[in-house]
């Protein structure tokens, strides 16, 4: 029987989009072995999980001679033939050593930040030199498929295939305990509640959706803004708060384990995340999971339109796409979804059952074994 060697950067207990992207297909890929990087609080995960997890010494995974051999020696000491390749830069240029080891089939999935290795000289030839070595380069969007196509030569591009992240559908669901979240935040049912949930850094779009609370507020004065996540820039966020005379309106929950997520959607009326590209377009957002997560649990949702976030809704359907840069544009579409419920609300019910129909983690596995030609 086929087994796959999952090789990846990315794994529990270490949080973020592509650890659970990661997590998902091994738990769906049957017989597999992961390899990944050491992380604290390893040791439990590992123990708690039904397939062996090799923990390299060192924190960060890079191609280097020393683990080259250890990766190889992984596959060959545990009979794999498959090679799952959890971001396919820099990891990816193992390939050609994996393949020479003995793997029928390589798959190497890419994820937002290929982009700006496609732009760059140096990286640029490095994502290249991944796609002709792999037999599948996997993409989430239409606009990363385009971006990183760029960086390919033809034989590459023509191993690009969507398999984009999906939604645990048992995990986020309306009624997922947003009465007891609003509850805990001190927020009543006539308050009108608008959440963000992410990585507090600039990109993620906190500083336009505070700038925008003034008007919302002119509007709507139940409106309430609640911020779930943590990173640099949460003091500058504070502050900002402070200076737009809303500070008595937002409230910073701080991190959220994972688990937790979905209550925390499910007490939203409106999620809105106006996330924008930096750095010239090297730091973009590639899909959004987080938008879909949102609609699971019935909630109309608020895109800012950088990279392949806008195919994370159906604009004017699930929700809207905005200019993440205008703060009167943003308020009048939260101002809008929270004046009228009955339009909030049939948008809210179409992305539940957009992800039912397309984003499931079943589908997202279903596509791996398809790729990895496992039974």
């Amino acid at each position: 029987m086929p087994r796959t060697l999952i090789v990846t950067n990315d794994f529990p207990p270490r949080r973020g989009g592509i650890e659970s992207f990661v997590r998902a297909l091994a738990d769906r890929l049957g017989d597999v072995v992961v390899y990944t990087a050491s992380m604290p609080g390893s040791e439990e995960v590992d123990a708690a999980l039904p397939y062996p997890v090799i923990r390299d010494r060192t924190g960060t995974l890079l191609p280097t001679r020393r683990v080259r051999a250890a990766v190889v020696r992984t596959l060959r000491e545990h009979g794999c033939d498959r090679v799952l390749i959890g971001s396919s830069v820099p990891l990816g240029l193992l390939a050609p050593a994996l393949r020479e080891a003995g793997a029928q089939r390589i798959l190497a999935v890419t994820h937002g930040h290929e982009v700006w290795w496609s732009r760059l000289p140096g990286t640029r030839q490095a994502l290249r030199r991944v796609g002709d070595a792999v037999d599948v380069l996997t993409d989430i969007s239409d606009w990363t498929r385009a971006q990183i196509g760029r960086a390919l030569s033809p034989a590459g591009r023509a191993k690009q295939t969507r398999m984009a992240p999906g939604v645990d559908t048992s995990h986020f669901f309306p009624g997922s305990g947003g009465a007891a979240v609003r509850s805990s935040l001190g927020l009543t049912a006539e308050d009108r509640v608008v959440v963000c949930a992410a990585r507090l850094v600039p990109r993620k779009g906190q500083d336009t959706m505070i700038d925008a609370w003034p008007a919302v507020l002119a509007a709507v004065p139940r409106a309430r803004l609640v911020v779930v996540g943590d990173g640099p820039h949460r003091a500058a966020l504070e502050k900002r708060a402070a200076q737009r005379g809303v500070t008595a309106d937002v409230t910073f929950v701080g991190s959220v384990p994972w688990e937790q997520m979905p209550a925390y959607m499910d007490a939203a009326d409106v999620f809105a995340m106006p996330s924008r590209s930096r750095l010239a377009g090297l730091e973009p957002e590639g899909l959004g999971i987080v938008f879909l997560e949102a609609a699971a649990c019935g909630k109309p949702v608020i895109v800012g339109r950088s990279g392949g976030a806008p195919e994370a809704t159906r604009d004017g359907e699930t929700g809207y796409v905005v200019d993440p840069r205008s703060p009167r544009e943003v308020a009048a579409r939260v101002v809008e979804l929270l004046t009228d419920r009955d339009k909030a609300a049939a948008m809210g019910a179409k992305g539940r059952d957009w992800v039912h129909a397309s984003w499931q983690w079943d589908q997202v596995g279903a596509t791996a074994r398809r790729l990895l030609d496992l039974p």
